[in-house]
């Protein structure tokens, strides 16, 4: 796998098995900060006005939006208990070469990549603010006792992988994450907003990063379901 350079500046990989990129050729940071930070970690943020948030993240890949999660929990002294779900992860090595550390803080880069192979295995506290886990196991393998604020749903393109897309995918997700919390994702398709009608949330057409016009954020209204049927209507 290749770095290259989208339009903001920032890189990103390209995954030829897949046959997708790992964010927005228009811009990976650009895309990170609006669809995940913005309308996702601080709209939860501003909604519920929490000294402390958790954090689920449905493809970790290069850890972009971990970073910047981080960067933000810290400067505003919030505790942050990040999982994020990643199948097949990359090398430490692949991350070092991916120009994050300069978006975030030298000490936030710097615990990441010290702490990112013990990671993969358990629960790391990286400092006072930030704890960390990265699952290496398949989504619908994953379980946890832990329920979380946010979900981050950065999975590739269901023209790519439409397996991650669902109704047994996002049902299993979805139960991890407390009535009120938000679920957000770069996608916005008709099968992805019925099904999360379907599982009990509320759904918003919120404004796209940049190349998509929109995306789509979910809250919580009740407990999903945990079957992973089909959900009807």
């Amino acid at each position: 796998m290749d770095f290259v350079t989208t339009g903001d500046g920032s890189k990103t990989l390209y995954h030829a098995d897949v046959g997708e990129h790992y964010h927005s050729k228009h811009g990976a940071l650009q895309e990170s900060q609006h669809v995940f930070l913005k309308s996702g970690l601080q709209f939860f943020l501003e909604k519920e006005d929490k000294s402390s948030v958790a954090v689920l993240e449905v493809g970790f890949g290069t850890g972009l939006n971990f970073l910047l999660t981080a960067e933000y929990c810290t400067q505003h002294s919030i505790g942050l208990d990040y999982c994020g779900i990643e199948a097949y992860p990359l090398s430490l090595d692949t991350l070092e070469q991916s120009g994050y550390a300069t978006y975030v803080q030298d000490k936030i880069w710097k615990t990441f990549t010290h702490n990112y192979p013990k990671a993969l295995s358990e629960y790391v506290q990286l400092d006072y603010f930030v704890g960390l886990q990265i699952p290496h196991t398949k989504v619908l393998d994953f379980e946890t006792e832990k329920s979380f604020d946010v979900i981050y749903f950065d999975a590739f393109a269901a023209v790519h992988q439409p397996e991650m897309w669902n109704d047994a995918t996002l049902a299993h997700v979805t139960k991890f994450l407390k009535p009120g919390g938000v679920f957000v994702t770069y996608a916005i398709t008709g099968n992805l907003k019925r099904s999360m009608k379907a599982l009990g949330f509320s759904i918003e057409k919120a404004p796209g990063a940049p190349g998509k016009r929109e995306m789509l954020r979910a809250v919580k209204l009740h407990t999903a379901r945990h079957d992973g049927a089909k959900p009807s209507g």
